[in-house]
């Protein structure tokens, strides 16, 4: 039997009748999703239990997040490639206060504070698994992976897909389009997206197309609605990172775009008239 996320306890009819599907291409909605970025990132410490709950309170329609894979094989939330920024892993184990987060058993990193760092009223938020946080979610909010550096990871992108194969409200993504291109052939009932650090070209939408890829993601400084309707032509979607000023906000969403990634949830809720 294939290992779920918890949040596929949540009824089918409840699923199939949400209104925040990241996959449902053809849906009306009044303007962009809300995604927050890492949890609600601005007020909570990215990656966590209360950067969830953060979102939720802020009325994420979804939450994007950052995976990687332990020593002993289990799919964790960490933005960084080491643990220094966002944990106390210095005072725990100094002599591997630099060393790569997939050096690290889930038990070690069970033993790691990652919250006191954003604000001591976090002291003693835990890094969760991929599952914990689908399971905080409840199917309140979908849900956006970034597959971290999947090259430091062989095979991690059929694992997240085992993960979550036959979800509706995931969608995974990545930098790494040849980990993505090895995702959708192994898991093509999960919506996929590619990341882009700078504009994509015709050829690169072209090929995102021909392998199976729902939608187009980059910064939100390259695109215009010029690239949101050459990427809707060719029946994909587009979603943008990571947009925190409100005159920026207003901007993209003007451009049409499908989903705009922020650390402040409630105020792109505000932004876009609630």
């Amino acid at each position: 039997m294939r290992r779920l996320l918890g949040t596929l306890l949540v009824p089918a009819a409840l699923l199939a009748t949400a209104t925040t599907a990241l996959a449902d291409t053809d849906r009306p909605r009044p303007g962009p999703e809300v995604v927050a970025h890492r949890g609600a990132s601005a007020d909570a410490p990215e990656n966590t239990l209360a950067a969830a709950d953060g979102a939720l309170a802020q009325r994420a329609d979804a939450v994007e997040v950052d995976v990687q894979r332990t020593a002993d094989g289990h799919l964790v939330l960490v933005h960084d490639a080491t643990l220094a920024r966002t944990t106390d892993v210095e005072r725990v184990f100094p002599a591997r206060a630099l060393a790569p987060v997939g050096s690290f058993t889930l038990a070690e990193l069970r033993r790691l504070d990652a919250g006191s760092w954003f604000s001591p009223a976090f002291a003693g938020e835990r890094i969760p698994t991929l599952a914990e946080f689908g399971d905080r979610l409840g199917g309140r909010a979908d849900l956006l992976i970034e597959l971290k550096d999947p090259a430091r990871y062989p095979g991690v992108e059929k694992e997240v897909g085992y993960e979550v194969d036959g979800r509706r409200d995931v969608v995974v993504q990545s930098f790494d389009h040849d980990a993505m291109r090895r995702f959708t052939e192994a898991t093509p009932d999960v919506p996929a997206g590619w990341l882009f650090d700078g504009r994509p070209t015709a050829a690169q939408l072209d090929d995102a197309v021909a392998h199976g890829v729902t939608q187009i993601n980059p910064s939100f400084r390259d695109v215009d609605s010029t690239l949101v309707a050459d990427v809707r032509a060719r029946g994909m979607q587009t979603g943008v990172y990571t947009v925190n000023d409100p005159d920026d906000m207003r901007r993209t969403a003007r451009t049409g775009v499908d989903r705009i990634i922020t650390d402040r949830p409630a105020v792109l809720r505000e932004v876009l008239g609630g």
